[in-house]
């Protein structure tokens, strides 16, 4: 088990949730069961990645890290192989139960993941090519919850549908929509259209929250291709800089605005469960939250730049997987959901707990 869970970095697993989670902030809506969905899909295709990372290093961490559980006879590769892809299975199977828009952005994912352990990794696009993943992770999150939305709201709609006549031969006839289904002809496609805007909307309105994301994983991944030997300077002296514009940007004023004009446009009210506006104590949260990604991220990353040794190199790269999670917090509360970023940060001591026995890097 020990074993297992070094394989698939059971620690740096608490740095998922929060991408689902912040993709459903984005929108103003609030988690639903297809968010559920959305991060049991993130965590499946995360533990993917990181089994097939394992396997396609196998050669290169026999000479760099003979403690690794492949190169140390404890996982066999053909093991770790099959666990990637059962893993995959898993992932878009519950991105397929959120939904087919969400299915579509998971299969966009799992290529992605398995693009970079396979090919791009060791190439000029590998931070590029990770840090794309983790931004259609938090898009992931954003087109189930909104998926789920519709879903929730479906019902409601289809009594406003039914009409009725006195007599069987009057003008108009008894119509009633009581299973929640769309009306059919013009009026269907009418609906469609809207679904269909309604989904670009939000995936528009996610856009930032999963660049940030994206770009903050681009600077830990350029950190960590030398992490083994250490030796550089530039990288981590670059994601400090970074750190630092991406927490000023994660603790900017909330999108209370936008969020409305996306639930005004989707029919996404009460009746898909938003959040209430309230933005008053999302700017303050969000900026106290911005604060606590920066310092965590930042101070390794500078003493990373000043002494590039590779231990050094290491614990900036686990400072910035542990940033994970205050910086999606951050975007949760710059997004009006205090509550989820509150949540969200529940997960700092467990992760720090998992870290002191299973290494997240």
């Amino acid at each position: 088990m020990r074993a297992w869970a070094e394989l698939l970095r059971v620690s740096a697993l608490f740095t998922v949730p929060g991408d689902a989670l912040a993709g459903a902030a984005a929108l103003g809506v609030r988690p639903n069961r297809s968010t559920a969905l959305a991060v049991g899909a993130s965590l499946c295709l995360y533990e993917a990645g990181m089994a097939l990372n394992d396997w396609a290093d196998r050669e290169e961490d026999a000479i760099d890290r003979p403690h690794r559980p492949i190169p140390s006879g404890r996982v066999s590769p053909p093991a770790a192989l099959a666990a990637a892809g059962v893993l995959t299975a898993a992932g878009l199977a519950l991105a397929a139960r959120a939904g087919r828009p969400a299915l579509a952005v998971g299969t966009a994912l799992a290529a992605t993941v398995w693009s970079y352990d396979l090919r791009l990794k060791h190439t000029a696009a590998g931070p590029a090519a990770m840090g794309a993943a983790r931004a259609l992770d938090v898009l992931l999150g954003a087109t189930a919850t909104l998926r789920g939305g519709e879903r929730a709201a479906a019902p409601a709609r289809g009594p406003a549908h039914a009409s009725s006549s006195p007599t069987p031969g009057g003008p108009a006839r008894t119509s009633s929509r009581t299973d929640g289904r769309a009306p059919t002809g013009g009026a269907s496609a009418g609906v469609g259209a809207a679904r269909a805007a309604g989904r670009w909307a939000g995936l528009r309105t996610a856009l930032p929250s999963a660049a940030l994301v994206g770009a903050h994983t681009v600077a830990v991944t350029t950190v960590s291709r030398r992490e083994a030997q250490g030796g550089s300077t530039a990288a981590p002296l670059a994601a400090l800089v970074a750190t630092g514009v991406l927490g000023a940007a994660a603790g900017g004023a909330s999108r209370g605005g936008v969020r409305d004009a996306l639930r005004r446009a989707t029919g996404a009210g009460r009746r898909t469960g938003s959040a209430p506006a309230g933005p008053q104590a999302g700017p303050a949260l969000a900026g106290a939250l911005a604060l606590v990604y920066a310092g965590t991220a930042g101070r390794p990353l500078l003493h990373a730049a000043l002494n590039p040794s590779p231990p050094l190199t290491q614990r900036a790269v686990g400072g910035g997987i542990r940033a994970m999670i205050p910086l999606q917090a951050a975007l949760a509360a710059r997004g009006g959901s205090a509550g989820v970023a509150l949540g969200v940060m529940g997960l700092v001591p467990l992760a720090r707990s998992f870290a002191r026995k299973v290494s997240p890097t």
